[in-house]
């Protein structure tokens, strides 16, 4: 009977998924056999090669946790559930096994039917080549995903570092906050952002500020809005204002102007600021999930003079 090979990738970068490769080689010996190793023992190349020829001969599974599950559950838990999620993928091809081996010291199938079939070796990544393939079809999933999002997420660096924490990737976090894809769990983002989604209040917010916020509040009131979230801060971007009207979620940037008579508030909101509110609204939408029907919509607030009038309020195209 064959064995099915486990491992992980993804256990500590600071961004990304977290992806559980589950691997039963074909029962005829191979010449490519011979090649399998640790997937961080390979080139890119090499590991692109092998795991087109795995995915296309042997019976593969993976299992994937996302950042926020990560965030939520523990990487401990995590793991558990990445590897129960890839073993219920690789079991739906219906390939009979008689063992299991995981990579490293802990039996991630504990308490499960599966238990029992499960050996834990460590450096079985490079010893076993069932356990070799594992590594290597799950780094290549993870690693796709995240030269994916790099895209989306430019400053970061993904496609170079896929979410690990180099000094390129900290330097960025310094620059530019976090985005949605980093784990609010992990240092330095669980300092950064006080985790779990936590309203922070401005500490640094000056009474003009508040003043100033408090007169787009009571606008948005009148105008229909409800207040959902007064100062949503994660790290380097900070929502002023989050309302919701009819199927509209609005998060609303306040500028105050001492002199009314000249430019407004869109001036100071530049391109650069306009993406810090979008992460800071995708943010916001991943830990309050009751909103995700709702059409997300930045708006700036202009607001003038010592009486703090709202001058105008607007959504950004």
């Amino acid at each position: 009977m064959a064995i099915l090979g486990i491992d992980e990738v993804g256990r500590g970068p600071l961004a990304g998924p977290l992806v559980v490769g589950a691997v039963i080689l074909p029962e005829e010996e191979k010449d490519w056999f011979l090649e399998l190793k640790d997937s961080k023992k390979l080139s890119f190349k090499k590991r692109e090669i092998l795991n087109e020829i795995i995915l296309r001969e042997a019976s593969v599974g993976l299992g994937w946790v996302s950042n926020l599950e990560i965030d939520e559950v523990g990487i401990a838990e995590a793991l558990r559930l990445a590897t129960k999620r890839a073993v219920k993928s690789v079991q739906s091809l219906h390939r009979p096994f008689s063992q299991i081996i995981i990579d490293g010291k802990v039996n991630f199938l504990a308490g499960t039917s599966l238990e029992r079939y499960v050996s834990t070796l460590v450096k079985a990544d490079d010893l076993i080549r069932e356990v070799s393939a594992a590594s290597i079809v799950a780094k290549q999933a993870r690693d796709k995903y995240m030269i994916s999002i790099a895209t989306k997420y430019p400053e970061y660096g993904f496609e170079k570092h896929v979410g690990y924490g180099t000094s390129a990737h900290r330097k960025a976090i310094e620059k530019f906050g976090i985005c949605p894809e980093h784990r609010r769990s992990f240092e330095p983002c669980k300092s950064l952002t006080g985790f779990c989604g936590e309203v922070a209040s401005k500490k640094n917010t000056t009474k003009i500020g508040q003043r100033g916020e408090e007169a787009v509040a009571e606008y948005l009131i009148r105008q229909g809005h409800e207040i959902l979230e007064r100062n949503f801060k994660n790290y380097f971007y900070e929502i002023d204002i989050v309302s919701k009207l009819g199927d509209k979620i609005y998060f609303t940037e306040v500028k105050y102007r001492k002199n009314g008579d000249f430019g407004g508030g869109i001036f100071a909101v530049d391109e650069k600021k306009q993406k810090k509110m979008r992460y800071g609204a995708e943010s916001f939408l991943n830990y309050r999930k009751e909103f995700g029907d709702l059409n997300p919509t930045l708006a700036v607030a202009d607001v003038a003079g010592e009486d703090f009038v709202v001058k105008d309020w607007f959504e950004i195209i």
